[in-house]
């Protein structure tokens, strides 16, 4: 069962798509934090999804959040993916042990061995305050990520 709204949010440390070490706790008294859970890179419909995160970057960076996707790709696939699809933000490698932080958050698909489709909005304390997740194989839609992040600024507010 995937975490709820207004729990703490669990601490990680993934490597992105350079290789670099990326801790969630690193964010907190700094910026919240929009964590994108996808199955896997180089998929038709991920690849869609976060085309259209890309796209609509200055969404999350008018509320100054930082945007972090997440798959059970290895950080080389990563890197090469975004290279191709042009992606400006963090990519993580939750790769070994194998969907760990998955498993953290309860979205992974234990029968698929990935992650399903799921958001979690952190806000600068750590604690999840916007979440929302899609049925297998249905994409997210902008509208759902403008409606969380609404729910986190007011929850800042």
């Amino acid at each position: 069962m995937a975490l709820e709204n207004d729990t703490t949010a669990p601490d990680f440390e993934l490597a992105n798509q350079f290789g670099e070490h990326i801790r969630l706790g690193e964010f907190r008294g700094k910026k919240p934090v929009a964590l994108v859970f996808f199955p896997l890179a180089f998929s038709s419909t991920c690849t869609t999804e976060l085309c259209d995160l890309r796209d609509n970057l200055s969404l999350f960076k008018a509320e100054g959040v930082e945007l972090i996707g997440i798959s059970v790709d290895s950080k080389a696939a990563l890197r090469a993916w975004a290279e191709q699809q042009g992606y400006d933000f963090t990519l993580l490698a939750d790769f070994w042990p194998h969907g760990a932080v998955a498993k953290e958050y309860g979205v992974f698909l234990e029968e698929k061995g990935f992650a399903n489709r799921a958001t979690f909005l952190v806000d600068i304390d750590g604690i999840i305050r916007s979440s929302f997740i899609t049925a297998p194989g249905q994409p997210r839609s902008i509208e759902e990520y403008k409606a969380a992040l609404a729910e986190l600024h007011s929850a800042r507010v």
